[in-house]
């Protein structure tokens, strides 16, 4: 069989490809020292794909401009929320094409940001403390936040805005100093630590939802 040789542009990808997987391997193993829930994981759990199927299609474009890594338990098609980690070749506005450090969940399930909510309410003022905990430049996405406290759940609650929340996740949008940096990986394994509070807190929710459901 006469194979074909790559391309100059897929030569370049598939460097770049081959050297963010193996970062993100040394990632995965530095979280899973402080966090023993992640387990055993693939570099296929934890890395996706950016470009398109373009045999049947014109746009021969990639559909993400970005490389991320997402460690959660189960892996990225498991449910539950986790450490993220992207690097983006041109930086812009928008998330898509920004470096972004996140640890959580968006687009919960109703069922699940309600429980969350209640144990929000329920938690003493414990869901702060694990906020004020975790790395200062972690900040909380608002972006699709209720307008308005929902029904059931107090105004007057130091926790009010929290209860808007129908994205459990906290973000940092660093530049490319801190990604090109020396010490990537123990800087956001740190980073991460810091935050797993908040995450364990987000996926105890995930878990009781699927025990309801049973």
């Amino acid at each position: 069989m006469r194979g074909r040789g790559l391309t100059p542009i897929r030569t370049r990808y598939k460097e770049a490809h081959d050297r963010f997987c193996a970062f993100a391997l040394e990632l995965l193993e530095s979280v899973r020292r402080f966090d023993s829930a992640i387990g055993p994981l693939t570099i296929k759990d934890i890395t996706y794909r950016i470009y398109r199927d373009i045999r049947f299609s014109s746009d021969k474009s990639p559909y993400k401009t970005h490389m991320g890594v997402i460690i959660c338990p189960g892996g990225k098609k498991s449910g539950y929320s986790g450490y993220y980690f992207q690097v983006s070749g041109a930086q812009s506005e928008s998330w898509t094409g920004s470096h972004m450090v996140a640890v959580g969940r968006y687009m919960l399930e109703p069922k699940v940001a309600a429980i969350i909510r209640e144990d929000i309410e329920n938690s003493g003022g414990e869901f702060r403390r694990i906020l004020s905990r975790a790395d200062s430049r972690f900040e909380i996405d608002w972006t699709d936040a209720l307008k308005r406290v929902p029904a059931g759940f107090p105004t007057d609650s130091p926790d009010s805005d929290y209860f808007r929340l129908k994205d459990f996740l906290i973000s940092y949008i660093p530049d490319d100093s801190f990604v090109t940096a020396p010490d990537l990986v123990p800087r956001l394994t740190e980073m991460f630590r810091t935050a797993k509070p908040f995450l364990d807190f987000v996926n105890r929710a995930i878990g009781w939802s699927r025990e309801e459901a049973r």
